[in-house]
């Protein structure tokens, strides 16, 4: 069954929406990546935050950063939700969103406050930090009464909320599902990856042999899919997944690939094609020594002929729990009406291979996506635990 992504609305910092965003990623535009002196102390961080101001919560009980990203995104796609709602039924859309953060930071907050004061504020809600909050929350904007529920399996939560909802149209149980995941910079992550000395203080710097390390971002990525493509805009599909879980470490990958070649490959055989149908790969390319050098060896392994491939973290951060949907809508905006000349986002760095890694073909501005259709895109996510996504997107068949 093909799963058509119908509509998309995002936010991260490469800016709002499809145009903006698609104009920013293919000019390789990193000024949404600032340095902030007030997440970790005694460090000043390159972070992708989100600036500006965000639309309020309409539902005052479901206030959270976190939440408010999220309604960022669904405001863009609005429309088409509301006519889906109106198609099929309340009871037959669904909803399926990856996370790791939820509200935790303004939980934190209030702990904190709890912890001097002795009791909580008054406005504190122990669910807004739920994993369960950014799926409840769209379900009760939008009264929704099929399916909802929230994925959070680290930095693959939202690839695999797409393969999720998927799933849920190919069983029956809906005919239309809101998917995609969000994340929100916060304390916690921050400080957790600073603590386990993968945070970079400089931009960071992918496949590169002076990597030193991931920077942290936040973003919203929100899709419909429905069995059917639309009348409006762009056709295009998940043509296909594959997911893995070698279990190798609690935090350090696999330095064989094998975890993330065997979801690659499952996303080529779901999809019905070859290494050699793949126009362009997005990969996870985090800029830590043992992701990138893991990574480096799956892909040279199973792209013999080489393929087109970039990260785009230097430009929106690793927005860890929404990266998944953030880096499959970056693939469906090079697909999309917002990219007439086929550009590839470019691979950001000082250009300066690290000689103990395979040769990847890394995007530059003389890449071009090839013109025959169709054309397939694959995006990798990998995760603490050994947990690997590959997505395929393509012109609808």
């Amino acid at each position: 069954m093909t799963a058509y992504l119908n509509a998309l609305g995002l936010v991260c910092a490469l800016g709002r929406g499809q145009a903006d965003v698609a104009a920013r990623l293919l000019a390789g535009d990193c000024s949404g990546m600032q340095p902030a002196a007030d997440w970790v102390p005694g460090r000043c961080l390159p972070v992708g935050a989100v600036r500006g101001v965000l639309p309020t919560v309409p539902l005052a009980e479901h206030h959270s950063r976190n939440n408010q990203l999220l309604y960022a995104a669904a405001l863009q796609i609005e429309p088409a939700i509301r006519a889906a709602i109106e198609r099929h039924g309340p009871q037959r859309v669904a909803v399926v969103i990856g996370t790791s953060t939820s509200g935790i930071d303004e939980a934190s907050a209030d702990i904190a406050y709890s912890l001097k004061a002795g009791q909580f504020p008054a406005h504190y809600r122990y669910d807004q930090q739920a994993l369960s909050a950014p799926a409840e929350f769209l379900a009760d904007w939008l009264q929704l009464s099929g399916p909802a529920y929230v994925i959070s399996t680290a930095c693959t939560s939202s690839g695999r909320a797409l393969m999720s909802a998927r799933r849920l149209l190919q069983l029956g149980l809906c005919d239309a599902v809101l998917c995609g995941g969000v994340d929100t910079l916060c304390g916690l992550t921050l400080n957790g990856f600073s603590a386990l000395e993968a945070v970079s203080d400089q931009r960071c710097n992918p496949f590169s042999a002076n990597r030193a390390g991931i920077n942290i971002g936040e973003a919203a990525a929100l899709f419909l899919m429905t069995r059917e493509a639309s009348a409006e805009g762009p056709s295009i599909a998940l043509l296909g997944a594959g997911a893995s879980c070698d279990a190798h470490h609690i935090s350090a990958p696999d330095p064989t690939g094998n975890g993330a070649l065997q979801a690659m490959a499952k996303a080529l055989d779901n999809a019905g094609l070859t290494a050699a149908h793949i126009g362009y790969l997005n990969l996870h390319g985090t800029a830590t020594a043992h992701n990138d050098a893991m990574e480096s060896q799956a892909v040279h392994h199973l792209f013999t002929g080489g393929v087109p491939c970039s990260s785009s973290k230097p430009m929106s951060g690793h927005t860890l729990g929404a990266a998944g949907a953030l880096e499959a809508a970056f693939c469906w905006l090079v697909l999309s009406g917002h990219n007439p000349l086929g550009l590839l986002p470019p691979h950001v760095w000082d250009g300066q291979a690290d000689p103990l890694l395979p040769t990847l073909d890394l995007v530059t501005g003389q890449h071009r996506l090839s013109t025959d259709r169709p054309r397939r895109l694959m995006s990798n996510s990998f995760a603490f635990g050994g947990n690997n996504v590959s997505l395929i997107l393509g012109d609808a068949p």
